[in-house]
């Protein structure tokens, strides 16, 4: 059956470029490093050349292994470039593996065109709203949520650092990197949320003024984070020289990911066709499971909350209405590598013993 579609897939590349290769888009940024020279990714590169915005940026939610069709030109969200859901910052990381391999003026051009618009879209206190050019609403609010931000800081350092495939890359644009992630490093620090004069975590976004933690969706309340959280500690992590400061706000966050974890619960699905996602999602009794956190916490109070569509904060998950209940990812499990693994290797190296 599998050789049957994939020969279905070939003849149709005949008719129509937009037959999907061999390479989901999700996973261009994990290939061998032979692949980005082949002509499959070239063909991808083209691909994302097309999907690429007048401003710089591009839009999220499209194959971008596949040109686009007319349709998705007509699209609204075409003209809305992003670094939600990993758009923008992807394909810059892509282009670039491309590029090393089989260098090309094209790429090198789109390249520094999303570049600049990752600079151009940034605050002048350091952080980036989810949409640029800005839409109205939430969309405006410093983005850490689906690790938007530190997805662009994470980049704009490999930048800054030359480090391969962006080592040729000329030294005015690794300055303004640079100087980007210095003012991206001050705001993430500006944000962290302070509880009684602890240092706990971020919320998934900020007001782009007061730098306060502030709702998004219906069902996305002020809250401190512990998913996004995750990322925002792993960025500071990878600082090569970290200061007091940073010391300071990594070890504020990894002992109140500490302080909530949930342990001898365990989140199961239950198949039912009957609901909007076809199944349910409860939480259960288990002793055995690993520990599991909260996506959101209530600030002060650090009980997890919930939400629906109908914006009331819930304490329990089965509080919240099916459609949300089984369409939302209410509790993470990223937490643990981080305490287990990547903090004690950290700070075995930074933080002194007395």
């Amino acid at each position: 059956m599998i050789g049957r579609l994939l020969l279905l897939c070939a003849l149709a590349t005949v008719a129509s470029p937009r037959c999907p290769g061999a390479v989901r888009w999700s996973a261009v940024l994990r290939q061998p490093a032979t692949w980005y020279a082949t002509a499959e990714a070239h063909t991808v590169a083209d691909n994302v050349l097309l999907w690429q915005t007048p401003s710089g940026g591009w839009p999220k939610n499209h194959d971008m292994t596949v040109p686009p069709a007319p349709h998705d030109l007509d699209a609204e969200d075409v003209s809305a470039p992003t670094i939600d859901n990993d758009a923008t910052w992807t394909q810059l990381r892509f282009l670039a593996l491309v590029e090393a391999a089989q260098p090309d003026a094209r790429y090198r051009a789109a390249f520094q065109r999303g570049l600049d618009y990752l600079f151009a879209a940034q605050y002048a206190n350091g952080g980036w709203p989810q949409f640029y050019p800005r839409l109205p609403g939430y969309y405006t609010h410093i983005t850490f949520n689906d690790d938007a931000m530190t997805g662009v800081l994470e980049l704009l350092r490999d930048v800054a650092r030359g480090k391969a495939p962006y080592d040729k890359i000329d030294d005015a644009t690794r300055t303004r990197a640079a100087a980007a992630v210095k003012k991206g490093l001050a705001c993430i620090l500006r944000c962290q949320i302070t509880v009684n004069g602890q240092k706990t975590v971020w919320c998934a976004q900020h007001d782009e003024i007061t730098f306060e933690p502030v709702p998004a969706r219906t069902f996305e309340h002020e809250s401190l984070s512990g998913s996004e959280s995750v990322g925002v500690v792993r960025f500071l992590m990878g600082e090569e020289n970290p200061s007091p400061e940073i010391i300071a706000a990594v070890q504020g966050a990894v002992a109140w990911f500490e302080q909530v974890k949930l342990t001898g619960i365990r989140v199961i699905a239950i198949p039912d066709p009957k609901l909007p996602h076809g199944h349910d999602r409860k939480v259960v009794a288990d002793p055995s499971a690993p520990p599991l956190w909260a996506r959101f916490y209530e600030i002060g109070t650090n009980r997890p909350i919930f939400g629906g569509r109908d914006t009331i904060i819930r304490y329990t998950l089965a509080e919240v209405e099916p459609e949300r209940r089984g369409g939302y990812r209410w509790y993470v499990e990223e937490p643990a590598k981080l305490l287990e693994k990547d903090y004690p290797r950290w700070a075995a190296r930074w933080i002194k013993s007395n």
